[in-house]
């Protein structure tokens, strides 16, 4: 198969959509946060975005014992219309919706703009930061 079929291929999974969705509203995230977002297992999370960044959709950066990933900023201009595209599809998917809802909750439970929580799945739906 040739790379451009490939790339294109990465797109042909519900999964890849809704994490490349999240993805494209944030600068970087966790993959704990993408797990509580999607509400999905963390080795389905990590499956996929292997995909995704072997097929040069994402980028990843280590801190820690945290993954956070991003948007590759080496798209081709072909990718960068798709990923307009998906952008296009939001209001059409509830599922987008939802998943971006959760994200926005998971992602104010962040110090200082990082993950420091782990998984939330694991403790409970929802972590409230501490009060004063």
């Amino acid at each position: 198969m040739d790379r451009e079929s490939e790339i294109l291929q990465a797109l042909a999974d519900p999964t890849r959509l809704r994490l490349l969705n999240l993805l494209t509203q944030a600068v970087e995230i966790c993959v704990c946060e993408l797990v509580d977002a999607l509400k999905i297992p963390q080795y389905k999370v990590s499956r996929h975005l292997s995909i995704l960044a072997s097929t040069g959709w994402v980028d990843d950066r280590r801190a820690g014992k945290w993954i956070y990933y991003r948007i590759s900023r080496n798209l081709r201009p072909y990718q960068m219309a798709l990923l307009k595209a998906l952008r296009q599809m939001r209001d059409e998917r509830e599922d987008f919706r939802l998943d971006e809802a959760r994200a926005a909750r998971r992602l104010e439970s962040r110090r200082g703009g990082v993950c420091c929580v782990g998984l939330v799945t694991k403790i409970g739906d929802a972590i409230s930061p501490p009060t004063a």
